[in-house]
């Protein structure tokens, strides 16, 4: 463990430095130096669009010089925390700029977290500059923020985004503080902490996750080089990049490949496939349910969107089905699962050709750039194919560990490799398949269950638009399963068509769900993961609930 600037202790060594820089893997590039090169090529080149909006890179440049400029002027210094709660805007791509140019630790929070997530990842982190909107889908801001300014010690300054507030400073006006032209970025470590990152949070308070700037853009490099995307590109980015696929695909690619990035605001199915069309979009990246509406609006209108080439999906179970049908809607887009976290953001990308259809339909595709194994939960012992275990990785991109020290011992072996908690079996030819959480067993009468074998089954029924099962308890065998399914419009399932359904499949009958709750819409984290936890609570409730009727 070292001490970085920020004053985290972080999980680099001599030694891990050393052997990355000589294989070359990490560039010890800043995403500032990246903008440099993007400069020297094509200053007016457009970087970045938001509806009418068109930023070059000369503008972003100037717009990040003064930016920086400006917090120097406020005290700020390397390894202080700058957090933005922003939209999908180009703002999020000045400020951060400005915090590659200074060494500045930049904190993304997702828009829809509120008082009580703000304030504990503003304290947790030491953010001393915070950016956020006056008002954005009714919620106001600058009001959240001046709730808490009290507990808050650290921070020092509030900047409002499209708007002024009382007690903030406009992002405009501290624009005009800055001189661009004077300024001269400072001299910035590549292996120092970038990026501090808080997981969903879905048991348990959330956890700051550390990044360099050599480890994500060794994930970047992974993926462009993977699918062989370069500066003839065009990303779409419709997750947002306050969460780990958003910023990492919408505000560092664009300046890794020298291509632009079309930002979405809000997703709309529809709005995404004209922008696709007009702009020429080639990949983009985001959750399941993200390539599920845009497939069906392209199917149901017969728009082939021809230029799109790749798009990845995850954080959400993906039906084979829906990849099948994804090739057969779209002209020649890639369409597979891929795997990975905000620690990790991809230990799997999937396939890069239509060729392996089948791979990327059915597991997470392949393994890039880490060191895989499967382990046994109970004594850490090393699974061969076909067994079900934890995953454990490693690798360059790999995060520098947690901001709580605590959190290192409990998630990272001594030898570098993570916990991820996910389980997973390896096929025969080195690919992963997810199968669940550690955390999501149902464990029936001291058997081990995964739900996800359960979801695959009930997402082939015909009436099933998505289903998640969870551990229930019962009396008897400990925990049982519990489905929670949407239906599709106008379809109907009741419990008993269930089970009938599941005779059909030569699945266990001990598998079988034990209760069928419809809902909907599942709760979901701002990444748009199933809040199984919460579905978790609402059935114990209700069993609790009845056992006292």
């Amino acid at each position: 463990m070292r001490t970085d600037v920020s004053g985290w202790k972080t999980r680099l060594s001599d030694e891990l430095i050393a052997e990355n820089t000589a294989s070359g893997i990490w560039r010890n590039k800043t995403l500032a130096d990246q903008l440099d090169a993007v400069l020297a090529q094509n200053p007016d080149k457009v970087m970045v669009i938001e509806g009418a909006r068109r930023l070059t890179a000369a503008q972003l440049d100037r717009q990040a010089r003064a930016l920086a400029s400006a917090l120097q002027g406020r005290g700020l210094v390397a390894g202080d925390v700058v957090s933005f709660e922003l939209p999908n805007w180009p703002e999020t791509m000045v400020i951060d700029l400005a915090c590659a140019m200074l060494g500045l630790v930049c904190n993304p929070i997702i828009p829809i977290y509120r008082d009580a997530e703000v304030s504990y990842i503003l304290r947790d982190a030491g953010t001393r500059a915070i950016f956020v909107p006056t008002e954005f889908r009714n919620f106001d801001y600058a009001d959240m923020i001046a709730r808490h300014r009290a507990e808050l010690p650290d921070l020092d300054l509030v900047v409002t985004v499209r708007g002024d507030a009382e007690g903030a400073t406009g992002f405009d006006a501290l624009l005009a503080e800055g001189d661009a032209d004077a300024f001269a970025p400072t001299t910035v470590d590549p292996n120092a902490v970038k990026l501090i990152m808080y997981t969903s949070g879905t048991t348990g308070r959330p956890k700051g996750v550390l990044h360099s700037h050599n480890t994500i853009d060794t994930e970047i490099q992974a993926i462009s080089n993977f699918l062989g995307l370069g500066e003839d590109d065009v990303v779409l980015m419709p997750s947002p990049v306050t969460h780990i696929t958003g910023y990492l695909y919408g505000i560092q690619m664009p300046f890794t490949l020298n291509a632009p990035v079309v930002f979405m605001e809000i997703w709309n199915a529809d709005a995404a496939a004209d922008l696709i069309d007009a702009h020429g979009v080639t990949f983009t990246i985001a959750a399941t349910v993200f390539l599920q509406e845009l497939m069906d609006v392209a199917g149901k209108s017969g728009r082939a969107l021809p230029s799109l080439r790749y798009f990845p999906c995850g954080g959400a179970p993906v039906p084979p089905e829906v990849i099948y049908t994804a090739h057969s809607v779209f002209e020649r887009c890639v369409c597979s699962r891929c795997y990975g976290s905000t620690e990790a953001p991809t230990v799997t990308l999937g396939v890069n050709s239509r060729d392996e259809e089948e791979l990327g339909a059915t597991t997470e595709g392949h393994i890039v750039g880490h060191q895989v194994k499967i382990v046994d939960p109970a004594d850490g012992r090393v699974l061969g194919p076909g067994e079900e275990g934890e995953i454990l990785s490693r690798g360059p991109e790999m995060c520098l560990g947690y901001a709580a020290d605590e959190h290192n011992f409990e998630a990272f072996e001594a030898d570098g490799y993570f916990h991820t908690g996910d389980l997973a079996v390896m096929t025969e030819a080195g690919d992963l398949v997810i199968t669940g959480r550690l955390k999501d067993l149902i464990i029936r009468g001291g058997e081990n269950l995964s739900p996800r074998e359960v979801e695959d089954a009930l997402h082939e029924h015909p009436s099933v638009q998505e289903a998640a099962v969870v551990a229930m308890p019962h009396p008897r065998m400990g925990e049982t399963g519990c489905a929670y399914v949407t239906l599709k419009p106008g379809a109907m399932l009741d419990f008993d068509t269930m089970v009938a359904f599941f005779k059909t499949t030569g699945m266990a009958t001990r598998k079988y769900p034990e209760r069928l709750e419809i809902i909907d819409e599942f709760p979901r984290t701002a990444a748009g993961k199933i809040r199984k936890n919460v579905l978790r609570e609402r059935v114990a409730e209700a069993l609790a609930n009845e056992g006292d009727a």
